[in-house]
């Protein structure tokens, strides 16, 4: 993207968005409230300590906001750095402050989650999987640690596979979800629901990622490890 439209996004960012946006983040453990919204943007999503948001101005960027007083923005910064330019990833374009709020202009990632290809009936193509796989080994070959990587952190676009949050990826220790949902995919997507998908209900979908999170807590092969929460949001919208 070239140097005016990052200009003009930071501009409108700073100027109709940050000084009027209105956030609450009361607990860590919870997505970040946004209740008021300026005219002309539109909410993608929210994490835990920040929020996404688009405007028809601004066409092919996602503006990430942190919440006042949460961390990972910083962080964030390095990951991107360190990520530089990948076609499974989003770019930062820009990291600034104003209005007391740190923000990122991030490239929107378009497509739809794994989680709601599943809930949907959307066949996952093996190229999917594939990319990610290959994308997050590019991460750990640049120094980065990724985590958190589950289904709704990764998605399916025009028949490729992105990752869309990389807010954990400078955590330390190790994290399983990627290669149990690779397994599950292997093993159950592909001799069963792979040639004829269907819409699994969200009870069924919320019931097996209840028992999953269950299991990664008490089982002593994950290491007794508890699902990071997706604590910042994301750079994609889903379809």
């Amino acid at each position: 993207m070239n140097e005016a439209k990052v200009a003009e996004a930071v501009k409108l960012t700073e100027q109709t968005l940050l000084p009027e946006v209105e956030m609450i983040s009361a607990d860590p453990r919870h997505p970040v409230e946004v209740p008021y919204i300026p005219s002309g943007w539109k909410l993608l999503g929210a994490g835990n300590y920040a929020a996404v948001f688009e405007h028809p101005e601004a066409e092919g960027i996602a503006v990430k906001v942190y919440a006042p007083g949460r961390p990972g923005w910083e962080r964030e910064c390095e990951v991107y750095g360190k990520l530089g330019n990948h076609p499974a990833y989003a770019v930062c374009y820009h990291a600034g402050f104003a209005a007391e709020k740190h923000y990122l202009l991030l490239k929107k990632l378009s497509g739809k989650t794994l989680y709601n290809c599943l809930l949907e009936g959307t066949p996952i193509p093996e190229q999917v999987i594939a990319d990610i796989d290959e994308a997050l080994e590019y991460a750990r070959l640049r120094g980065l640690n990724p985590r958190d990587v589950h289904g709704k952190n990764v998605m399916l676009s025009k028949g490729r596979g992105l990752v869309v949050d990389v807010s954990d990826f400078l955590e330390e220790g190790p994290c399983t979800m990627w290669d149990d949902l690779k397994a599950a995919y292997e093993r159950i997507y592909t001799p069963f629901l792979s040639k004829r998908p269907f819409p699994i209900p969200v009870w069924v979908m919320e019931g097996v990622r209840s028992g999953y999170r269950w299991i990664r807590k008490t089982s002593e092969l994950s290491g007794k490890e508890d699902e990071p929460a997706d604590r910042t949001g994301n750079s994609g919208h889903e379809h």
